[in-house]
């Protein structure tokens, strides 16, 4: 199954979309593709065959019997059990010289170089291997035979009900030998039975050592998952993590062989025991926040029915009035242009999108998009990049960065953040109760989800290694725009808001004021959880609640009564749309009163209104399965479909269209060779990102934004 799935990643047939193919095919190391990278990811590669080769033989070395007799036995196995290696290891040099030159515009000398890397990686990887098993051998006959003459250790060996079982045998006449020369085969009934099982058990011992001693290293790496030199490419993580499941599976045939199924069902048991006595948690959590508190809020609807009441939703939405008011005194102008921004989600190519869209317009005009936006929003991806672009133009303004268009700024943007997670998966997560990191003076377990934040931080220069109150004073002065990150409780659908600021008025509509049984659909983070310490959250945290994409990254379970559990704010509104019409409807009469009209800035990484891909139901799979799937499919032409009634809304508001919508759409040079949904980026998509914005459709967008911002200048 794990060989299907490599075979059909790299030829570009499974997950292209998120991007599986570019992680096994310029994988990065220290943020860059080098020689070093493809030779971790060739170590990993090998380190993946000799699990297979390992477990396969723990698993049928028995259906082979002459290599109970044979020396060196489990070397030959390996060369005999080549095939598919050898295969693969082939078929990625091609499919990697191909990429390379596509997609990363490598040379065939620099292809050649990391390739070299590769393979190197595997023969060394292969070369220990064999060094242990060749020592292992040695003595293993002496052994073996010291042990069968005593006969008060036979049943130690090996029970007598099972000496006389019959093999399902392989029928084999020849084999290779470690000098690849043709071997006879003996027949198996010229074997004794009892000294084979007997030399098959020691091989297998020592090969549940190596398994043992490869787990252990992996655990070992997880503890010291901080330092960058220690972590390796993802595609070599996803072969270290098949690696583990492999051996683990291989370990556990072995050892309980007929009674396997039995010990699967106690495992998933145990499993679940541990689970409800939290000696492990699938989930993450929050850095920063308290979670050991004495009185945990209770999330139910009474509890939300009265913190966000009437007279807070009106005491909220005077304190955005005065924030505004704030922001109003700092515009040359009498009646200035606001804008408001929303962003979409889609991973690293949003991320990167973005930011690019963002500093592009802020450059043309002068600077004028950052010193009118008055709120920023969105999802996911797209608002790593809005806060990166916030926090770059902010401490610019307080004087302690210079030039904030400068090119490494987007570098950043663009560097690897799929590296560290997958790290964690394989190798952390499994111990993440036992290690500890502290954080704000707390003690937090480390996983996947803290190797995200880190990550983070780094690849943004510290620029986002901030709390969400770190921020408050500069927004409520008006100096910069207020930014609102969303997410997703996933037990009732209700938006999370993160925010500084105080905003009763975004969990629930305008019309529910005065009735009885108002509907809450938005919970204000910092009010709800004031007794944990809600401005102390890392703002990473809070971009990574925005961005949990299934599996990728862990949902994160917040100290309420029930816990609640947080994921990506694209499950109900992937555009920010909905969020940026309520505020300007809130707001809509102070606009209308004080500015000279109101932009909405939407950047999408998707192209609006786009056909999606018609699925002809022709196969009878595709007739079973495929409605089951169709909102996970076309879940962004639902939402953006939905949402394009708000442009009825815009167009109604008033004589003077307060309202003006441009939408930044990311619209690749070539239509089937869009940039992937994850968390890492090849060179050719970021080129391709870069030079979106000179699409016409783009740049006519771009005029239209330089040209209102002008005129509420004048």
């Amino acid at each position: 199954m794990f060989w299907i799935i490599l075979f059909a990643t790299i030829s570009g047939n499974f997950a292209t979309h998120f991007g599986a193919t570019s992680i096994f095919l310029s994988p990065e190391y220290l943020g860059k593709i080098s020689v070093w990278s493809f030779g971790l990811l060739g170590g990993a590669t090998g380190v993946f065959a000799m699990s297979w080769h390992i477990t396969t033989f723990i698993i049928h070395s028995k259906r082979v019997p002459f290599f109970g007799a044979t020396r060196h036995s489990f070397l030959k196995y390996c060369i005999n059990n080549s095939i598919i290696p050898l295969s693969y290891l082939i078929t990625f040099g091609i499919a990697a010289t191909r990429y390379l030159y596509t997609y990363e515009s490598a040379t065939w000398r620099i292809s050649f170089y990391l390739l070299a890397a590769f393979y190197t990686g595997y023969i060394v990887v292969l070369l220990v291997s064999f060094l242990y098993f060749f020592r292992a051998d040695r003595n293993i006959l002496k052994v073996v035979l010291g042990t069968i003459a005593n006969p008060s250790l036979i049943r130690d060996i090996i029970p007598y009900d099972s000496l006389d079982n019959e093999f399902d045998i392989i029928r084999a006449d020849t084999y290779l030998t470690n000098i690849i020369k043709i071997e006879k085969i003996k027949q198996p009934s010229e074997y004794n039975h009892r000294f084979l099982n007997a030399v098959l058990r020691r091989h297998h011992r020592n090969a549940i050592f190596a398994i043992f001693f490869s787990i252990c290293s992996l655990l070992l790496l997880g503890i010291f998952m901080e330092q960058p030199a220690l972590r390796i490419p993802a595609g070599a993580g996803f072969l270290v993590l098949f690696s583990s499941i492999m051996s683990a599976v291989g370990a556990f045939k072995y050892f309980l062989r007929s009674w396997e199924i039995i010990g699967w069902i106690f495992i998933f048991f145990l499993a679940g025991i541990m689970a409800k006595y939290r000696v492990f948690d699938l989930r993450s959590i929050a850095y920063g926040m308290k979670y050991a508190s004495v009185s945990k809020p209770a999330y139910s609807y009474e509890e939300l029915k009265n913190i966000f009441s009437d007279s807070l939703y009106l005491h909220d939405k005077q304190l955005e009035i005065q924030r505004l008011e704030q922001w109003k005194q700092r515009q040359p102008d009498n009646k200035p242009v606001a804008v408001i921004v929303s962003v979409s989600g889609g991973g690293s190519r949003a991320s990167y999108w973005t930011f690019r869209c963002l500093q592009y317009a802020d450059s043309i005009t002068g600077g004028a998009l950052f010193k009118n936006s008055i709120f920023i929003t969105g999802a996911s991806g797209g608002m790593i990049g809005a806060a990166y672009w916030r926090s770059v133009h902010t401490q610019h303004l307080l004087g302690r960065i210079g030039d904030p268009y400068a090119d490494t700024f987007q570098q950043n943007t663009g560097r690897d953040l799929l590296n560290a997670v997958i790290f964690s998966l394989a190798c952390v997560d499994l111990i993440s109760p036992f290690n500890k990191i502290t954080v704000a003076g707390r003690r937090y377990s480390k996983d996947r989800g803290y190797a995200f934040d880190r990550e983070l931080i780094f690849n943004t220069d510290s620029l986002l290694s901030y709390r969400l109150g770190s921020y408050q004073s500069v927004e409520a002065s008006g100096l910069v725009p207020k930014l609102l990150i969303n997410g997703t409780i996933i037990n009732d659908g209700r938006r999370l808001l993160f925010s500084p600021q105080p905003v009763a008025y975004l969990t629930r509509s305008e019309h529910s004021l005065g009735t009885a049984k108002p509907v809450i659909d938005a919970v204000d983070f910092a009010r709800f959880f004031e007794h944990n310490d809600p401005m102390e959250l890392q703002i990473t945290s809070a971009l990574r609640m925005s961005a949990t994409f299934p599996l990728v990254l862990p949902v994160t379970r917040l100290p309420s009564e029930p816990e609640i559990n947080i994921m990506d704010a694209g499950l109900r509104d992937n555009f920010g749309t909905e969020v940026s019409v309520r505020y300007a409807h809130t707001f809509r009469h102070w606009l209308r009163a004080h500015t000279s009209g109101v932009v909405f800035l939407n950047i999408r990484d998707t192209r609006r209104y786009e056909p999606s891909t018609i699925d002809a139901e022709n196969t009878m799979s595709g007739m079973l399965f495929d409605p089951l799937f169709a909102i996970q499919k076309k879940w962004s032409s639902f939402q953006t479909f939905q949402q394009s009634y708000f442009d009825d809304w815009i167009q109604t508001q008033g004589t003077h269209r307060l309202f003006t919508s441009i939408t930044l759409q990311y619209i690749p040079q070539e239509q089937d060779k869009s940039a992937s949904l994850n968390f890492h980026l090849t060179q050719r998509e970021k080129d391709d990102l870069m030079q979106s914005v000179f699409n016409a459709d783009n740049q006519e967008a771009f005029e239209t934004l330089k040209t209102l911002l002008r005129q509420g200048s004048e």
